[in-house]
């Protein structure tokens, strides 16, 4: 079916492109060579980070990708036919040109109905877990990939497509330099993982005052916060469960009921949005704009309900009622089979944003077809889900 017709601009928060093998190592600096290496295994390329090979993306040089929305019948309706995940799946293709790069990822914008879309980073998201005791490390990978996505695909291509560029906490000042180096670059967004901090003396939690610093720059700068899914090393979590001494996450190689259960609860989204509010972070910077994407909105209701109820018998250990504060300062997206109109009438279609996913096999094949699960919303709503909300936020409505 042709994708609908709309009177009004769309943007498309969760929009991906798919970084060439040099992404994370044509910068580099020569005291980090090495850190990340490509090597073979049994004929297939794999990634390497310090040594281990990692299986968390098992095609790291992207070259065959899953079709866009290969997945997203088995998001809407289920599985009851209990198919296997390559049936799932279905045939692998080519990586196309516009999957990797802006002018032709633009024509395709263009077919597709999108006037604007961030743009994430995909390999990136295994790089701050598997780097996690080497916070050195961490930042100069980051900083590499950082300088490889503005030379290949600046951070505001013509106005239409915002890449996301990754600012990683663990050492306070250079995450401040990270943002600035950005965001003097055109960065209106930035990619922050949604997981407490590693760093020389442990993880914490980066609501906590030792990052305000960091958070004043971000508000004094207007820089909207994506929180977009990642590895948040929740996997050496449920591992313990399961009796599995290995913490690798392995998001694509399918799992067990008890890793289906539990996934489902959005673990690491729910803390992340928990701490911001219950550390304090969004009462001592009341204008940071918080938009968690592609962690879905499965969350919300039982966040809001705790935190109502948190509120409701510890009233001293907050300054704010803390679901007025998440109406003010997190901004959701939802996936397309998770009811975004009913999330609309929870927090306000203000709070709302629309996203795709798309190439992913996780999202929509057709990115506005989202417009018909909001249906029954009025057409001003629908127009800021689909893309009004998310040009406020980044300044460009």
């Amino acid at each position: 079916m042709p994708s609908p017709q709309l009177d009004y601009p769309v943007f498309d928060a969760d929009n991906h492109m798919y970084e060439t093998p040099d992404a994370l190592t044509k910068f580099l600096p020569s005291s980090h060579a090495g850190v990340i290496r490509y090597v073979q295994v049994d004929g297939r390329t794999k990634i390497a980070v310090k040594g281990q090979i990692s299986e968390y993306i098992p095609n790291p040089t992207f070259d065959r990708v899953a079709a866009p929305g290969a997945q997203e019948e088995y998001f809407k309706v289920g599985n009851p036919d209990g198919k296997s995940r390559r049936e799932i799946m279905g045939k692998a293709i080519e990586s196309p040109p516009a999957f990797r790069e802006p002018a032709p990822r633009l024509e395709l914008m263009d077919e597709l109905g999108l006037d604007r879309a961030l743009m994430w980073p995909t390999l990136a998201s295994l790089v701050e877990e598997r780097l996690r005791g080497d916070p050195d490390a961490t930042h100069a990978v980051i900083h590499a990939l950082n300088q490889w996505m503005h030379e290949h695909w600046t951070f505001d291509y013509e106005g239409r497509i915002f890449p996301t560029p990754v600012v990683t906490l663990p050492i306070v000042e250079r995450a401040i330099e990270e943002l600035e180096w950005v965001n003097d670059r055109g960065a209106r967004i930035i990619l922050v993982r949604p997981a407490p901090v590693p760093g020389f003396r442990g993880p914490r939690s980066f609501a906590l005052s030792e990052f305000d610093p960091f958070w004043e720059l971000v508000q004094e700068r207007d820089v909207v916060v994506g929180m977009h899914a990642s590895d948040s090393g929740y996997q050496r979590y449920l591992n313990e469960w399961e009796g599995v001494a290995d913490d690798e996450f392995t998001p694509f190689a399918g799992g067990g009921a008890f890793a289906a259960i539990t996934g489902a609860a959005h673990r690491s989204i729910t803390d992340t949005v928990a701490s911001a509010i219950g550390h304090g972070l969004c009462t001592r910077f009341p204008r940071l704009k918080i938009a968690p994407v592609e962690n879905g909105s499965g969350c919300v209701r039982p966040l809001l309900h705790d935190m109502a109820s948190a509120y409701a018998f510890n009233p001293h250990l907050f300054e704010e009622d803390p679901v007025a504060v998440f109406r003010r300062n997190v901004f959701v997206h939802p996936f397309h089979e998770e009811d975004p109109a009913g999330l609309c009438e929870l927090i306000g279609a203000d709070n709302v944003i629309f996203g795709s996913d798309f190439p992913h096999p996780e999202g929509l094949a057709d990115p506005l077809t989202f417009v018909d699960d909001l249906a029954g919303l009025s057409h001003e709503d629908t127009a800021k889900v689909m893309g009004g909300n998310l040009a406020r936020l980044m300044n460009l409505a």
